[in-house]
């Protein structure tokens, strides 16, 4: 089952499904969910409500992947990874319509997914797909879960999550708090968005949002300068983000910075800064009097760095290619606060990045904290003495978090848990966040504060 061939294949995006199966094709093909579907949006100009639908087959479909193949495999004669990736993931988003989207006929769905794959393919793939799909409405059975599978089994198909990651956090976390972390990673996220306060206050912000935005906008119950929306309109694409008055970020990232808490005239070093959401942070929080230091390993993440600065109208942020591993043996000045955003395995955030959980595999943790901890080890000497290091995480995994916290901790005698932190949710010094539980993104985040005594001001 081979597209056809000739010049290079180029699909026509024109319709929200045509849009969803080339989103859905390129995070197979490892892109980014967000990034990909945004890019795919813009470049196609869809109607509102077409974007609006686009959105939900691509997510809905991410998120329900193997019960989504679990039901398929019995109407495929192949494996399903035997077929071409774009005609797998057209059964895919076609099937999630009929068993997750009431407001869509059926015949409806068929009749899309038939004209999709002659325009992607040929007239052999539409009868292929309009065999595989009509079958599969004749055994509506085929949707119901058995309830005698164990629990492990049945909460991975019921909930769309791979059996590793079920049997991990109930070992973690016991069956309460995981089925309703299964249950909200399934949940559609709230856009969230940070005010610039220099630009704007956040009662400013949210009048106008709210006078001029079909949907629910809400200042954040956690987050001083952050606003939820519950709507369809992008707001990264709006007037309000090109001139710079927010950012769309996460509550719980934004908390990050707002437990860094750095005030105006310090020097702040942001270690992992790419793509600068939390090192924009920490310069608003500043009031952009100070210097804020952001260092990423890759060229094209410092230039990524730098128009979120110049975005928000920052002078106070100096961007460089660094690897924060090694710097101290480059670097002489120290700074008064130290923010280590690590690369995790980003099991707190599934909920806006679904594929997270196909593309992730448990012994990707182990080889993440090897990562991490040089990490830490290598910005700790980045520290002045009396000076702030925070640690955080997206991610839910013990190891990453607590487990490297006590290793440095063990390790690093001159530092210690930070219990005087200036945010009431991370009072002992460290905070566990969990995606039921504020309906933000899962974060892990830790104070550590380095003992005043010893030499200061340079490193050696």
């Amino acid at each position: 089952m081979k597209r056809r061939q000739g010049k290079k294949f180029k699909p026509h995006i024109d319709n929200a499904r045509a849009a969803a199966l080339a989103v859905l094709t390129s995070v197979e093909a490892g892109a980014y969910s967000n990034l990909k579907l945004n890019h795919v949006l813009q470049q196609s100009r869809l109607s509102r409500a077409d974007a609006a639908l686009a959105t939900e087959i691509t997510y809905g479909t991410l998120q329900r992947l193997n019960t989504l193949d679990w039901m398929l495999s019995p109407f495929v004669r192949r494996d399903l990874s035997e077929l071409d990736g774009w005609v797998r993931n057209l059964l895919r988003l076609s099937v999630y319509q009929l068993v997750y989207l009431d407001r869509i006929p059926d015949h409806a769905v068929v009749d899309e997914a038939v004209k999709l794959a002659k325009s992607w393919g040929h007239a052999g793939i539409g009868s292929f797909v309009n065999g595989t799909l009509r079958n599969f409405l004749r055994h509506p059975e085929r949707r119901v879960i058995p309830d005698d599978l164990p629990l492990i089994q049945r909460w991975a198909l019921e909930h769309s999550h791979p059996e590793w990651l079920v049997k991990r956090w109930l070992k973690q976390y016991g069956p309460e708090r995981t089925e309703a972390m299964l249950r909200k990673n399934n949940c559609p996220p709230v856009q969230a968005i940070r005010v610039n306060r220099l630009k704007i206050s956040r009662d400013e912000l949210l009048e106008q949002l709210r006078q001029q935005l079909p949907g629910e906008v809400q200042p954040s119950p956690i987050a001083s300068q952050g606003i939820r929306y519950v709507g369809t309109v992008p707001l990264a694409q709006s007037r309000w983000y090109q001139e710079g008055w927010l950012t769309v970020q996460d509550e719980s990232a934004q908390l990050v910075s707002e437990i860094v808490a750095p005030e105006p005239g310090m020097r702040v070093l942001d270690a992992c800064a790419a793509p600068g959401g939390k090192t924009t942070h920490l310069a608003e929080w500043m009031g952009d009097q100070g210097t804020v230091v952001a260092w990423d390993i890759y060229d094209h993440k410092v230039q990524l760095v730098q128009q979120a600065a110049r975005r928000l109208g920052l002078s106070s942020i100096t961007v460089k290619r660094q690897d924060a591993r090694t710097a101290a043996q480059q670097e002489t000045e120290l700074f008064d606060a130290v923010l280590l955003d690590v690369p995790c395995s980003g099991l707190g955030v599934i909920r806006r990045r679904p594929e997270i959980k196909w593309q992730r595999q448990e012994d990707d943790i182990s080889r993440l904290v090897h990562l991490q901890r040089e990490l830490l080890a290598g910005v700790a000497p980045m520290v002045r003495p009396g000076g702030i290091l925070v640690y955080s995480t997206c991610t839910l995994a013990h190891e990453e978090n607590e487990e490297n916290i006590a290793w440095f901790l063990d390790r690093h005698r001159e530092f210690q848990l930070d219990r005087e932190t200036p945010h009431p949710l991370c009072a002992e010094g460290m905070v566990q966040i969990f995606p039921d539980q504020y309906d933000s993104d899962g974060f892990f985040i830790a104070r550590l504060k380095k003992q005043s005594s010893g030499s200061a001001g340079r490193v050696g």
